[in-house]
């Protein structure tokens, strides 16, 4: 049963965007235009230079700020504030994603590459708000993102979480690599799996997920 592989489980970390929200809502669309906005005006290049290092940053860095700071020593707190600059509107309450998740037993913590002021508008347009013990940004690591170990050690350690009873669920696959290192369970939420040894579980449905680990 797919419960017993969670039985010791005591700390649950969440991932943000396309996590605790299916990625249909396109959300991340919006954030993906800021981006790319920012780094046109910073660095005076047109939309396709300006896609393309992003993505190229992303894949060398775990994001986009982590490349603009590396290469070009941006200070993160402009950037942070204008790319997540969007609307709410495509996001819904999710009462029986909520009850799931304060049903799991200890610790419930949100770890995502984004700002936390950022995860706190997303978590109340889903009704998550007051259901997580903790919402830790990339501030909250000293500016590393995942899938940087440094980035996980960091928010286990001030969430009060041993990575040996914990659990990660999260919709990049890369990001699952160091938790599994580290001794966590790990969840790929995400539409299609992406077979892996760092990976323990895919689901497409994290509400359906969360309820076959309930023991009661």
């Amino acid at each position: 049963m797919v419960a017993d592989d969670f039985s010791h489980v005591r700390g649950w970390v969440f991932d943000l965007d396309n996590t605790l929200y299916p990625p249909g809502m396109r959300l991340f669309d919006q954030i993906e235009q800021r981006m790319a906005g920012f780094v046109m005006d910073l660095l005076g290049v047109d939309r396709a230079e300006a896609d393309r290092l992003r993505k190229l940053y992303w894949a060398e860095y775990g994001t986009t700020l982590a490349g603009l700071m590396e290469r070009h020593g941006i200070e993160p707190g402009p950037y942070l504030v204008a790319v997540h600059d969007i609307l709410f509107d495509a996001l819904t309450p999710d009462p029986d994603l909520r009850a799931r998740i304060a049903a799991l037993p200890g610790r419930r913590i949100v770890h995502t590459n984004a700002s936390a002021p950022y995860a706190e508008r997303v978590l109340a347009a889903r009704g998550l708000t007051g259901v997580f013990d903790a919402v830790f940004g990339v501030e909250h690591a000293g500016f590393q993102p995942k899938p940087r170990r440094a980035a996980f050690e960091a928010v286990l350690a001030q969430g009060g979480i041993l990575p040996v009873e914990a659990a990660m669920f999260e919709d990049d696959a890369r990001n699952l690599a160091e938790p599994h290192a580290m001794g966590m369970r790990t969840v790929h939420v995400a539409p299609m799996p992406e077979p892996a040894p760092h990976i323990h579980h895919h689901t497409d449905d994290l509400t359906a997920f969360l309820a076959r680990l309930d023991r009661g």
